[in-house]
């Protein structure tokens, strides 16, 4: 009895203090604001007189907040893009083989901290500095105003070194530069892939200061900076000049062209083709760290492209997301069907490529096309990503460990014509000085706007191409491209970097006994 009175006390203390707490919770509730109606009053527009806002400080007040929301949209995608980085440093360690895993993971690490410094000192500014203005970001962008052009056609900014030349210590143009800045590093880290598994790590140190300072800006200025691709449609008629959304043209093709230049002028990796010329398959030694790092790029790819409106109340953000997504799946799916039918197998490490082939074609027209152009975009990625990989391994006997050239330069390449091609003309008005949207061919826009992207892609092949072939045989007589025979056997996770990816993995070179003529066959083959 004694038990069952204790246990009813106790039953009848806890029913009451839950009561008297859900009076007091319910209580407390209803006196707050959970819908957030009240939170929102003119209360908190900054006014001379509390309460009574006059229509300019209302005016001021709506201004700030959405300069506040676009501020808070251009960073997050720009952090969200700066992951890219560790997308791509997966992709490419996983393609390649584990006695250069460390060394690979590296590269993609530093060009971001090199990259930045360049941008930061001089880059930003020959790209941006003469830009005029960026509405979404505010007046200050406006300090940006010094464009060294030649007979009217500009050719690259002067404001904004190291953020502090011109007036530019501003929020709008660090904005600006932030999410700029990640998008740079994203063509400096495409030519780490073609080049893996041989390059010294200098030699990529070196070139990401190239890459940030003079290469990218420059091209970025002609595009992007208000340069005289831009101009093509003000001055020469040819539609709206060259249109890149998001960097098919700026980041992805002069990547890719770059990519190009380095595995030329590198050659092969060591074994890579037979006497006869065939190629030697060299399997990556984690694929499925590459598939990891092909979801990361995929995720990281809509706030590269949506991002790329630097307005959050730009409602065509949402078209630009969903073609984004429709590109890279397609692309993904094409290039499985292509390897399953051709070769027997889907071959996963196609599929990521295809995927990241239909993304880098989109980047550009992703504003400017509808679904089904996306969808059609994507096949057609899929297919190129595929062909052009054997293409310049069989026939042009170019070793891309990774499939660099293929995802960025060709179809980096094919997006920009896609802009000439695609774009049905719903979006774009006012876009570099012309009015109406941006329309192509198969639109009814007829041939100028596809003329402005292939003076576009002539550009890419001699400057892209040109310069980055010239940097890198200069490179290549002054401290050599690529590290010695002995090396690149052994691996050169060690001899560069000074320590393994995989330690535990590793056999212990003081306990085998390798004989001198074997090392003397793998140094040098027999022909």
């Amino acid at each position: 009895m004694k038990k069952m009175t204790k246990i009813s006390i106790i039953t009848l203390l806890t029913v009451l203090f839950i009561s008297v707490f859900s009076v007091v919770v319910f209580a407390e509730g209803a006196s707050g604001d959970p819908t957030g109606v009240k939170a929102a009053t003119v209360n908190q527009i900054t006014a001379q007189i509390a309460g009574k806002p006059t229509s300019s400080e209302i005016t001021t007040q709506i201004a700030k907040n959405t300069l506040g929301v676009n501020y808070v949209w251009v960073l997050m995608t720009g952090m969200l893009i700066f992951f890219f980085q560790c997308g791509f440093a997966m992709v490419e360690t996983g393609f390649c083989r584990s006695k250069n895993a460390l060394h690979t993971m590296a590269m993609n690490f530093m060009v971001f901290v090199v990259g930045a410094i360049g941008y930061f000192l001089v880059g930003f500014a020959i790209q941006f500095g003469g830009v005029g203005g960026w509405a979404s970001l505010g007046s200050g962008v406006a300090t940006l105003n010094h464009e060294v052009s030649i007979a009217g056609w500009g050719i690259f900014g002067t404001k904004g070194l190291a953020l502090a030349s011109g007036g530019t210590y501003d929020v709008g143009v660090y904005a600006l530069f932030f999410f700029q800045m990640v998008f740079m590093d994203t063509t400096c880290t495409i030519p780490t892939g073609s080049m893996a598994e041989r390059v010294k790590f200098s030699v990529v140190v070196i070139n990401s200061f190239f890459v940030s300072m003079i290469f990218y800006p420059l091209f970025g200025n002609w595009v992007w900076g208000g340069g005289w691709l831009a101009q093509l449609g003000v001055r020469a008629g040819l539609g709206h000049g060259v249109v890149d959304f998001a960097g098919s043209a700026v980041v992805h093709s002069m990547g890719g062209m770059m990519a190009l230049a380095g595995a030329i002028v590198i050659g092969p990796r060591i074994g890579k083709f037979r006497k006869d010329g065939t190629a030697v398959a060299f399997p990556g030694h984690d694929i499925p760290m590459a598939i990891v790092g092909t979801i990361i790029l995929f995720f990281c790819w809509f706030a590269f492209n949506a991002g790329s409106t630097t307005n959050a109340t730009d409602l065509r953000l949402a078209v630009v997301a969903t073609n984004t997504m429709i590109a890279g799946a397609v692309g993904g799916f094409t290039a499985m069907m292509y390897m399953w039918l051709r070769y027997g197998k889907p071959d996963p490490s196609m599929m990521c490529n295809g995927a990241l082939a239909g993304l880098v074609a989109i980047t550009a027209p992703c504003a400017f096309v509808n679904g089904i152009s996306s969808f059609i975009i994507g096949i057609i990625s899929g297919i190129l990503v595929c062909i052009s990989v054997r293409v310049f391994e069989d026939k042009f006997k170019i070793d891309d460990p990774v499939g660099a050239i293929s995802v960025h330069c060709v179809n980096g390449v094919f997006g920009v014509l896609a802009v000439g091609l695609f774009a049905d003309g719903t979006y774009g008005d006012g876009l570099n000085g012309i009015k109406g949207g941006v329309i192509g061919l198969f639109y009814g826009g007829g041939f100028k706007q596809l003329e402005a992207q292939l003076i576009c892609v002539a550009v890419l092949i001699v400057w892209g191409f040109g310069l980055s072939y010239l940097f890198y045989k200069v490179l290549n007589k002054t401290m050599g491209l690529r590290v010695s025979a002995q090396v690149e056997i052994d691996g050169l996770d060690v001899p560069e970097m000074g320590m393994l990816a995989y330690p535990d993995f590793a056999l212990n070179p003081d306990n085998i006994e390798i004989s001198s003529s074997i090392k003397e066959r793998m140094i040098h083959p027999k022909k």
